[in-house]
């Protein structure tokens, strides 16, 4: 997950133009989903190429300070700014130039700062609504592509559903229902590996009783962030029929509140569908992709893991799981399971067991030579 800003105070600098060459609609932009569900992709800035990720949920473009140098951005100003996971520090620069897909936009300031999840994406840009919203987005996540066009575009025909910025922020918003309750402003967040995250107000709102909750971990541009989770089977979007969808929940004081948002629409919901993001026609059309009717994954082991190397990494052990009733702790290390190596075991980015059938007993081989059984169980 990453971070939206707060609103910004706006620097002295040169005025940005965006330009599109002619054949840009025929410029796909090929990209990779990451682990975490962002859509990494390659750019150029100030002629330097790196990879990027596509971020409407955030106000301003931001490059990290490894790059920085390297492109030789210097930060004119610093500031604090608000993200999700906590604060961070921000220095502005002008870049002269940022290419993508047969976008350029000359001058234009980014921000320069070390995102706490950036290493995990293998990005050192963030391309936020600044430059995004001057155009419209087809984003086809079943061929992995997306392409820029120009506003007012429609390219293919789906259900449509509310698009605008938000001001002062300029992040991308629409709205959602969940079991027949109207929430907004939902933002519409590609940068979020999440499917829908609401504020704990917005929650209560929605009138939901005697869900089973657990907890779930996220990445924000200030860090982790630890939220409620369950998975819901009444979220309608653009008018949809109702379909089932994880959710997560923030505490008091968390982002979207803080912004004054109801919640977030992230890329593990718009994943299953091709999407086209039109702010300035007021408009997101979706049309159901090959993922749209798949059945929502759920830990049946409830831990939470990264593969570093060969082995696994426990980053969380979600509430009420089988993990946590064993006593697992985030930082346990995995090197295999029902005596399969761990680098043998990872398919598609998945670990198969930790979603595995309940009931399933599991040999968890630690790699400091112990070994643990884990009863895998529905839990929420």
């Amino acid at each position: 997950m990453l971070a939206l800003f707060a609103p910004i105070v706006a620097l002295t600098a040169p005025e940005a133009a965006t330009a599109l060459d002619t054949d840009t609609e025929a410029r796909w932009v090929d990209f990779e989903l990451t682990p975490y569900n962002q859509l990494r992709f390659p750019i150029a800035l100030n002629g330097h190429t790196s990879w990027a990720i596509l971020d409407t949920g955030l106000s301003d473009t931001i490059v990290t300070s490894r790059f920085a140098r390297a492109a030789g951005l210097v930060a004119a100003r610093r500031q604090r700014a608000l993200a999700i996971g906590g604060g961070v520090e921000v220095g502005w620069a002008d870049a002269a130039s940022i290419r993508f897909g047969g976008l350029t936009r000359s001058h234009g300031r980014v921000g320069i700062a070390d995102p706490a999840g950036h290493i995990r994406f293998g990005a050192d840009i963030l391309v936020g609504a600044d430059i995004l919203s001057c155009c419209a987005i087809d984003i086809d996540y079943d061929a992995r592509r997306f392409r820029i066009l120009s506003s007012g575009r429609m390219p293919f025909s789906g259900t449509t559903a509310p698009l605008r910025r938000r001001i002062p922020n300029g992040v991308y918003q629409s709205e959602v229902a969940i079991a027949g309750k109207m929430l907004r402003p939902i933002i519409v967040d590609t940068g979020d590996g999440g499917s829908l995250t609401l504020s704990r107000t917005a929650w209560a709102s929605t009138g939901i009783r005697d869900a089973r909750i657990t907890t779930t971990l996220g990445w924000g541009m200030g860090g982790p962030v630890v939220t409620d989770t369950l998975v819901i089977p009444s979220f309608s979007l653009a008018g949809m029929a109702p379909m089932e969808a994880e959710l997560r929940i923030e505490g008091d004081g968390g982002f979207s509140a803080s912004v004054g948002a109801a919640g977030r629409l992230g890329t593990g919901m718009l994943l299953r569908y091709r999407v086209l993001l039109d702010p300035r026609a007021g408009r997101m059309i979706l049309q159901p992709g090959k993922a749209r009717a798949a059945k929502v994954p759920r830990s049946t082991s409830g831990l939470l893991v990264e593969l570093t190397g060969a082995a696994l990494r426990v980053v969380h052990v979600m509430r009420g799981s089988p993990a946590e009733a064993g006593g697992w702790k985030a930082g346990d290390r995995i090197c295999s399971a029902d005596g399969v190596p761990v680098a043998e075991d990872v398919k598609d980015g998945q670990i198969e067991w930790t979603v595995g059938t309940p009931g399933r007993v599991v040999r968890v081989g630690l790699c400091d030579g112990t070994e643990r059984s884990l009863t895998l169980a529905d839990f929420y």
